[in-house]
């Protein structure tokens, strides 16, 4: 039975909360401690901190993860090394701590005055154990707490299966990539047959190698991914890291988007951040092989910069910042306007925060069952005109789109 509130005035609350954190930390109904905010007038390295009991390898130890402005680093310790890390943050200046227990709830505020106010309170969390899972906090594709020869190989993750600090957004973009990925596919209809994957204009492949492992090793599918680009230089870095790794069924070849013809109609298309046009040349190929899917991350745009005409909109664009955020907006929304037109249900989506990286945008389609035609195409017509633009997916679709839009 969860217990009433205790009075701040009960003398347990009195104590000194420094002393009464170090020993709920030893007890075993200690579940978390989070500390946040920061004391007026004070400076920290750190934004917030979450400690929590798990177990690794049938022993009790403490998981640190310490938040600052860029990224988060999670540390697990022994019982004797985590007291002298929990001082280190007891003495920090924050201005909130938050004790979790199985038995009560400890609030710790102190003032802009350095008052410090203690409130003991019933259990905010029903458990009646502490779990001690050790990957319990971030659930990711691929785990951050088991060594991965894949992001050892990229440079992600250390020999000692560590997340790199200084790779962390790197590791965050895999996974929420492959996150878009999941929901992209239905990996339940890729059980007992092959998986068709082409990657245009791969680059230095990082995702593309994050996707066939995620599928081939994590969801074991049976997976057949072709990664291709005009540089001869990435094509050959990209072998020799599939060679280290020892995988099969990823290839690489050197050749124009454009110029490509898959030996099998692939089931999904990818385009991560191929520069500028490169990224129509992988939707309009992904159109003309029927691909089912489609998933392009867009990188640098500058094709529409020098087209868009809006006299409403000159205040706007005499700012060249504003006017090339402008045409990257419009460059997006009209390669997904002609999906539509074209059969799919595409929609944009921020697959990862911009803080992790400014290239955060992601086009998903899938082919429909049905769409409303012209009402894509009025939407499409509506905003070309508008601006006075002439987008090069359309250029570069023009015979599938004629029909569509040559009479109107």
């Amino acid at each position: 039975m969860q217990q009433d509130p205790i009075s701040p005035q009960d003398p347990d609350t009195q104590k000194d909360h420094k002393i009464a954190i170090r020993n709920a930390l030893t007890e075993d109904s200690f579940l978390r401690l989070t500390f946040s905010g920061k004391m007026r007038n004070e400076t920290s390295p750190l934004l917030k901190a979450v400690v929590r009991p798990i177990q690794i390898k049938q022993q009790k130890q403490f998981q640190f993860t310490y938040f600052d402005a860029k990224q988060d680093n999670t540390k697990n310790y022994t019982e004797q090394e985590s007291i002298e890390k929990l001082d280190a943050l007891l003495n920090l200046s924050f201005s909130n701590t938050h004790l979790q227990t199985t038995t009560y709830d400890l609030h710790v505020r102190i003032t802009k005055k350095l008052k410090v106010l203690i409130k003991k309170a019933a259990p905010s969390r029903q458990e009646q154990t502490p779990d001690l899972q050790h990957n319990r906090v971030k659930r990711h594709p691929i785990s951050a707490d088991t060594p991965d020869s894949f992001l050892q190989g990229i440079g992600i993750m250390d020999h000692e299966g560590n997340v790199k600090p200084t790779r962390q957004d790197k590791f965050r973009q895999i996974n929420e990539f492959l996150k878009q990925l999941q929901e992209t596919l239905s990996l339940t209809a890729y059980t007992d047959k092959t998986l068709h994957i082409i990657d245009c204009g791969c680059g230095n492949a990082y995702l593309t190698f994050a996707a066939y492992h995620y599928l081939t090793h994590i969801h074991n599918i049976n997976t057949e991914l072709t990664g291709i680009d005009s540089n001869p230089k990435v094509i050959e870095n990209c072998i020799n890291l599939r060679n280290d790794l020892g995988w099969q069924g990823l290839n690489f070849i050197v050749t124009p988007i454009a110029d490509y013809l898959p030996p099998t109609p692939p089931d999904l298309v990818l385009s991560l951040h191929a520069c500028d046009t490169a990224t129509d040349d992988a939707i309009a190929q992904g159109v003309r092989w029927h691909s089912p899917a489609i998933l392009a991350a867009p990188c640098c745009q500058h094709e529409l910069r020098s087209q868009i005409e809006s006299a409403d909109f000159l205040p706007v664009l005499q700012h060249g910042i504003l006017k090339q955020r402008t045409a990257e907006i419009l460059t997006d929304a009209c390669r997904a306007q002609i999906l539509r037109i074209l059969g799919y249900r595409a929609d944009i989506v921020e697959f990862i925060d911009s803080k992790h990286t400014p290239k955060n945008l992601l086009i998903r389609a899938k082919k429909a069952s049905h769409t409303d035609t012209q009402k894509q195409v009025d939407g499409y017509l509506t905003l070309r005109n508008q601006w006075h633009i002439e987008p090069s997916l359309e250029k570069f679709l023009q015979k599938e789109l004629s029909p569509y839009l040559e009479l109107q």
